[in-house]
């Protein structure tokens, strides 16, 4: 059948490279229209509840996503100059297109007592108590209004810190310009007018929060995605050259996976997904994965000439001989990579559907391109074959004989000692994740988020829902709420890890304070005498009405519109998959004693619970993957071959490269997290190309031949072994690309794979022949 196929595609070779490029123009044009995603990864399924607990929870108060925050230190802020600077600065971000907020020094007001009117009037500390923006430094004394504003614990933790003189911005962006491309842009303004300011007074600018986190991430992929594919283009090109010696088959080999990548990206845009931080991966794993296909033709195409000399015949042969085994290749490579498509979470099925499809559009291009633009170019040379002699290589090949002949016991005996040592390693593995676990701890995104934490305590934002579960409950009995309210944030500010949360009861405490003329010690929660004669004052009025507002959608936030539900809202440290579900429970625990659980339902939700939530179910997910390629790929070997004795000699050598590797994980520290555990499925659908291309030669050796089994699996050997050697190198090299990424998840994609495939090799030309020997017994 093969052979029929073979001489079809030569025949129609014209036909089939026309409606080769013209699919590709197609695809081109789509890929050109394919963008890049700017929402967080979507990893929990939409029917989760802790998904449709935080979806249910931003439709009633709104994003807790979208502040972006400013940080810096010093000890002259309240300087004339200093100020004045910090005033612009803050009314220069207010007017940045997309900015719909900013809570800071300049813009905090103080609440005063009107007896006449029974109201407490808002008013700006800093810009005098008409509110109008401050355009000089006469308004009023800056040191006055300094001494009122520190007399305000309301703003203690929140905006400035007196023990380490640091002080913060706090910016809320336009959740739809978070969603769409000009976030760069307005992310950029406010870090650009920031940095203007710190430059003119020598303070070292600090920024964070998740628009900006968001944004550098997704900058970051843009930039990595045409880097890595660029690198990897270049470094497989000059070994394609070393090895063939050849600028033409070097350019065809890199036509071929070019246009593997024109089809994936055009796939990501019919498929309506967009580039994320996995699927940016696909292209360059496009790359790495492609070259193989086309070593794995063109070493066939060669040795078949060297033996006939007849130019057609060796095409013919190279496609009937290479089809079959590149078409499985690409195949289990694809179950590694699609088996993602069978779990929830929609960033890994996007990762697993686009990258399956196009590993096998990969055989379908290398199978029509290779061959005919072969048949067009001139017969190979001398120097083009001359791999094929590598007296290095033949001399290794000779060693792997004899150790596969003579030296089993041992080959077995190693690997026993060596899997001992892995498995004592993999007890040793944990699993942990951090939000900006991708990056390293030098990349600035993280530092600045370290001092907000050394500062602020953090600013991972932790939402605290309160349900009364009744219209208005919030009103009915408000002292025993509040106060409920008042204790579970009084608990939560005093864990290290987490900031002074914000409610309605800190609203409550900030007017009651201002009922008593200012004096700070009465910061405290109304008793139900105070809050009677308190709640006329409660309407707030100003000179301006957006003083007023700033004021009363402050406090309203942190109240559904029926009244019915409390929020609030608290700054936390990243403090990881492992720490973050043990103060969760902590809390929850809390809530119990606080709140009678037959009145109240106290559920916790925001950015924080579902990273975790995420995290875990992306690792689960990964898990499950796993055992699905390796039950797919052990149905697609028992097909091939149709032998339970090849069957378990093929998978042995691949479970333990994983097993390696897991081990290696666990001595060396590295956690399980998804970027890791993404390895074990891509690098098992990989490392099975090598055992595949092993057992069809030695299957296709077997017809119709007389020699001894055993011949057979050393000719075998020396047949397939240069090839192996030389598509692992590429396959490796291709890898280590990914070790050069600013993103921790891909440098380890990167190290991991490439070290799962180094031992992959070993195993298949060591092991794997050893048990072909010994699994056909002595008399054969």
């Amino acid at each position: 059948m093969w052979e029929a196929i073979a001489r079809f595609v030569l025949k129609n070779k014209l036909v089939l490279l026309i409606a080769l490029f013209l699919v590709t123009a197609f695809m081109g044009w789509h890929a050109s229209k394919v963008q890049l995603s700017y929402e967080f990864s979507r990893a929990i399924p939409t029917d989760n509840a802790k998904y449709i607990s935080y979806q249910n929870f931003r439709k009633q108060f709104g994003e807790d996503g979208n502040m972006m925050v400013i940080g810096f230190q010093s000890t002259t802020l309240f300087s004339d100059s200093v100020f004045g600077d910090f005033i612009s600065l803050n009314n220069q971000i207010k007017n940045i297109q997309g900015v719909e907020n900013v809570l800071s020094i300049p813009s905090a007001i103080t609440l005063k007592k009107d007896s006449t009117t029974q109201k407490l009037k808002a008013e700006n500390i800093f810009t005098g108590s008409s509110g109008a923006e401050r355009s000089s430094l006469h308004v009023i004394s800056t040191d006055s209004a300094k001494n009122v504003f520190f007399s305000l614990p309301f703003y203690k933790g929140v905006l400035y810190n007196t023990t380490t003189n640091a002080y913060l911005l706090a910016v809320r962006i336009n959740k739809d310009i978070l969603n769409s491309k000009n976030r760069s842009g307005v992310v950029n303004l406010v870090v650009n007018a920031a940095n203007r300011f710190g430059k003119e007074h020598g303070f070292e600018m600090h920024y964070s929060g998740l628009p900006l986190i968001r944004t550098q991430i997704a900058d970051k992929i843009k930039k990595e995605m045409n880097w890595f594919l660029i690198g990897s283009v270049v470094l497989l090109s000059v070994i394609l050259l070393l090895f063939f010696r050849s600028i033409s088959i070097m350019l065809l080999s890199i036509s071929v996976v070019l246009i593997g990548v024109i089809w994936s990206m055009g796939t990501l845009h019919l498929m309506d997904y967009k580039i994320t931080l996995l699927t940016v991966l696909i292209p360059t794993l496009i790359v790495i994965i492609g070259i193989p296909n086309c070593i794995y033709f063109l070493n066939k195409y060669h040795i078949a000439y060297n033996d006939t000399g007849n130019k057609e015949m060796a095409l013919v042969s190279m496609i009937s001989k290479m089809g079959v085994v590149t078409l499985f290749c690409n195949i289990a490579a694809a179950i590694g990579f699609a088996v993602f498509a069978l779990t929830k979470s929609d960033i890994l099925k996007e990762f697993g559907e686009v990258a399956g499809i196009n590993i096998i559009a990969l055989f379908l291009i290398s199978f029509i391109l290779i061959p005919a633009v072969l048949s067009y170019l001139p017969v190979p040379r001398s120097r083009h074959t001359r791999y094929l002699d590598n007296k290095w290589l033949i001399a290794v090949l000779a060693k792997l004989e004899v150790w596969a002949l003579n030296h089993r016991t041992i080959i077995y005996g190693t690997t026993v000692v060596i899997l001992a040592f892995s498995v004592a390693g993999m007890f040793r593995l944990h699993s942990v994740g951090y939000i900006v676990d991708d990056l390293p701890k030098t990349d600035p995104i993280y530092r600045d988020l370290k001092f907000f934490e050394k500062n602020f305590k953090g600013v991972m934002p932790l939402e605290i829902i309160v349900d009364t579960k009744q219209k208005n409950g919030l009103r009915k009995n408000p002292l025993r709420i509040f106060t409920a309210i008042d204790s579970l944030s009084q608990y939560i500010a005093a864990q290290p890890e987490m900031g002074r949360p914000l409610s309605v009861v800190e609203g409550l405490k900030f007017a009651k304070q201002a009922y008593y003329d200012g004096d700070s010690s009465n910061y405290a929660v109304p008793n139900d005498f105070e809050l009677s004669f308190l709640a006329p004052y409660l309407n707030t009025k100003s000179d301006s009405s957006a003083t007023a507002n700033n004021f009363t959608k402050l406090v309203s936030s942190f109240m559904d519109s029926s009244k019915q539900k409390a929020r609030i809202s608290v700054n936390m440290a990243d403090v990881g998959s492992k720490r973050l579900p043990e103060l969760l429970q902590q809390i929850q625990l809390k809530t119990h004693q606080y709140f009678d659980t037959t009145q109240y339902h106290v559920e916790l939700t925001g950015a924080s619970v579902t990273f975790l939530e995420g995290s875990s179910f992306i690792i689960k997910g990964l898990k499950d993957s796993i055992v699905w390629a390796f039950a797919l790929i052990a149905l697609c070997m028992l097909y091939l071959f149709r032998s339970f004795r090849i069957l378990f000699c093929s998978l042995i050598p691949n479970i333990i490269p994983l097993v390696i590797t897991a081990g290696i994980m666990g001595w060396a520290g590295v956690p399980l997290k998804p970027s890791t555990v993404l390895v074990f499925s891509v690098a098992l659908g990989i490392a099975i190309d090598i055992t595949i291309r092993f057992l069809v030669n030695y299957k296709q050796e077997q017809k119709g031949n007389e020699l001894q089994q055993k011949q057979l699996v050393i000719d075998t050997i020396h047949t397939t072994g240069i090839s192996i050697i030389y598509t692992s190198m590429v396959l490796i090299a291709g890898f280590i690309i990914f070790c050069f990424s600013g993103f921790g998840g891909t440098q380890a994609l990167g190290w991991l794979t490439s070290l799962t495939l180094i031992v992959a090799t070993f195993t298949n030309l060591i092991l794997l022949p050893a048990l072909l020997i010994t699994s056909l017994g002595k008399g054969k």
